[in-house]
Order: structure tokens, then sequence, then C-alpha cells
């Protein structure tokens, strides 16, 4: 049994009878970096190969770690079933780190821009494989500025691990919920969920295009979850939460660029208070899409600040690990 992932409220259930103060220390041990239970030398020697007899600190393994000149890293853990996720710390210019979280293995949702939809559905991370994502990504580091739920899978359909993993980083970690996002290719009973949770987290939403059609043959998600449910389900979020809410548009060259692309995403943002990140599609085996010219993405960029919308571009920063958007997906 493995406590890594465990709320301090849980572990504590989980080490009774021993004292409360016990599994704090062993709580803020985890959170310093330990592995096992040898170097946690505030407690009783004997005590230590006892839980070492019992217990295990982690229930996956790193099966690969890769690194570039950025010092963004992507992991490939391998859990007990012997599944593989993947998980990235990526580092801004400024040096600001980002924890990028998988929340299942694989994806049901089959997105055609994204390496991860090709993989296909396997199953839901319980919270504690989660959770020992971004322990594993805070190893050796004093603190990790921000965590975002957009590596492999959709959080919103694993709901009741997401909002479980969101309490133990706001409670137990002291992560601020306003540096946590969760992105969502548009789930909109999950957004529903976001809007109703105490915490005020993030929301970024997947749009790529908000021509229906188009996007129902991109993200097939869209026949279920149609484009008026979602911005009905964003306006109630930003009722509840008074967030700015980040629209994602992966830019694929000669198909979401047109004229037409632009004037639908002018109108759906409006209501919204949003900012539009543009994100230039990141090449993956297997899949015939190209990524849009410099002169595609400044076209389009210049006419949505034209028409005063906030924008931003994502530089595809783990590109050369497959660590950038739409890239994670590990093969056997």
């Amino acid at each position: 049994m493995a406590l890594c992932g465990y709320s301090l409220k849980r572990l504590c259930a989980v080490l009774s009878p021993l004292p409360l103060f016990r599994a704090v220390q062993i709580f803020e041990w985890i959170k310093k970096g330990a592995h096992d239970f040898s170097g946690m030398t505030d407690i009783p020697l004997g005590m230590r190969q006892e839980l070492a007899t019992r217990f295990s600190l982690f229930d996956s393994t790193v099966q690969t770690q890769r690194s570039d000149s950025t010092g963004t890293t992507k992991i490939g853990f391998k859990l007990r079933d012997g599944a593989i996720i993947e998980s990235v710390l990526l580092i801004d210019q400024k040096g600001r780190s980002t924890a990028c979280l998988s929340s299942q293995v694989g994806c049901p949702l089959g997105c055609t821009f994204c390496k991860t939809g090709s993989m296909g559905f396997v199953r839901n991370l319980k919270s504690a494989e989660i959770i020992e994502q971004f322990v594993q990504l805070h190893a050796g580091r004093e603190s990790i500025d921000n965590v975002v739920f957009m590596g492999m899978g959709e959080a919103f359909l694993n709901s009741d691990a997401l909002f479980e993993s969101l309490d133990i980083l706001c409670t137990d970690w002291h992560i601020s919920p306003r540096r946590i996002t969760v992105s969502t290719a548009g789930v909109a009973a999950g957004i529903a969920m976001l809007s109703a949770q105490k915490y005020d987290i993030r929301l970024a939403f997947s749009l790529t295009t908000a021509d229906s059609q188009l996007r129902e043959r991109l993200m097939p998600i869209t026949k279920t979850n149609p484009l008026p449910l979602i911005k009905e389900a964003l306006c109630n979020y930003q009722t509840h939460h008074k967030q700015r809410i980040t629209l994602e548009l992966v830019l694929l060259k000669n198909v979401n660029t047109r004229p037409d692309d632009i004037q639908a995403l002018i109108s759906f943002a409006h209501g919204l208070n949003v900012v539009v990140n543009i994100i230039p599609w990141n090449t993956v085996e297997g899949i015939s899409l190209q990524k849009p010219t410099n002169s595609e993405i400044h076209s389009f960029a210049q006419a949505l600040e034209h028409a005063g919308l906030n924008v931003t571009r994502r530089f595809g920063r783990g590109s050369s690990l497959s660590a950038a958007c739409g890239q994670l997906g590990y093969r056997q």
C-alpha cells in the first residue's frame, strides 16, 4: 500500500493507531521528496523499519525521464497495473515552473489533432496516481508555481478523482487555487461541477474552432456537448467565479484559420471575459496535419486583437521531447 498520494486526513486514518504527529512527519517528508522511510530521521529507526514492511511511498515507478535545454522535463510513469502515463514540468523564460498532470490513461475523446486521442481510452486515474505525478515533479524543488490539468485525458470525465486531487493540492500542499487550471475539451457537466466548487480554480476551454460543423469533425465531443451548451456553462462559471477563462485554439494550417473561423470565434467570445491562447499545432507522428505558417498565425491573432480580444501565443516548450500540447502518449 502506497502513502504518497493521500490527503493528510486519509494518511492519519491509514497510519492509525500511530499518533497524529507521526502522520504529519511522514507527510512532510513526502513533501520534501523522500522516496523511502530510511531517511526520515525524526522517526525512530524501529518504527521506520516496521513502516517499510507494511507500506511503500509510491505506487508508480519512473519509466522514462528526459529534459531539454530549457529545463522542461517529461516523465513517463509506470503504474501498478503496467499502464503508462506521461506528465511534464514546464519552465518558462522567467524560470516559473508548471506541473502538467494527466487524469486518464489515454483519452476517449478522439480529437483528430492529438496524440493522446489517437491512443484510445484505457482507464481513469485514481486521485493518488494524479497526486503522485505532482509529488515526483515537485521533488528537488522548493515549490511549483502553477499546476495545470492539461496532460493525458479529459479531467472532467474523471471528476471524482479530479476534485479530490484539487482538494489535496489546495488544502495539504497549500497551492493557491488561482495557480491551478483545469483544461477541458468541452464537458458541460464538468464545467458546472467546477462552478459549484468553493475554490476559485481557473478554467481553460479547448475551443480550437467556434465553427460547430468543423469542430464536430475535429473534436467529436461537440456532438454531445454543442457549443451553445458549453457557452451557457462558461457564463455560469463566470457568474460564480470572477476568473478570466482561457480559450485555447490549436491552429491547423488551412483548416481553422479562415475568416469564417475568426468571425465565429469573435461571436462565441462575446459576453465572456476571456483570453485567447493561440497554440500552433505541434507535429504528431502519424497525423497528417500541418503547422500554420507564421503569416497565418499573425493574421489570425491580429484580427482577434482588432476585435478587442486579448490574445497570447504559446511557443511549444517541450516540443523537442514530444512534451508539448497534444504530443503526450507513451508507446511501449
